[in-house]
């Protein structure tokens, strides 16, 4: 019996404790920007997220690359995968209420296409600046 007490101890503990984890994950843009603010140096700036989206860098194969290549010139519309051909759901938060959700999907996003694009992984800061950029479409 003592042992089953036990058992359901922890199950509740487990719980308790996934919850407040779970809580504290950002699952929106002002949650997702204060989460990056903790490992920034300065303020985000939309206009430093804007020259950051269309600063061109040239790829291994010498064409040069930027955010509009896959996401598309106009945010509120869709994208497309320059390699797959896969439509890429519009960036602009306007548009698309589920985009900037889920803090695992944005990470996984900004660590994929800043390698592809910059050929590393992006700063807080930039992730920031971006994120304050887009979220003004």
């Amino acid at each position: 019996m003592r042992h089953i007490l036990l058992m359901v101890c922890m199950a509740m503990l487990m719980t308790s404790v996934t919850t407040a984890v779970a809580a504290k994950i950002p699952t929106s843009l002002p949650e997702l920007l204060e989460f990056y603010s903790a490992e920034s140096n300065q303020p985000f700036d939309a206009e430093r997220g804007k020259e950051f989206w269309l600063k061109k860098t040239p790829a291994d194969d010498g064409k040069m690359r930027d955010c509009t290549v896959c996401h598309g010139e106009k945010l509120t519309d869709s994208g497309k995968h320059v390699k797959t051909g896969k439509v890429i759901d519009p960036m602009a938060p306007s548009v698309n209420k589920e985009r900037y959700t889920d803090r695992k999907k944005v990470e996984k996003w900004f660590k994929r296409n800043c390698k592809w694009t910059i050929g590393r992984e992006c700063t807080a800061q930039e992730k920031g600046d971006v994120l304050k950029y887009l979220s003004l479409h």
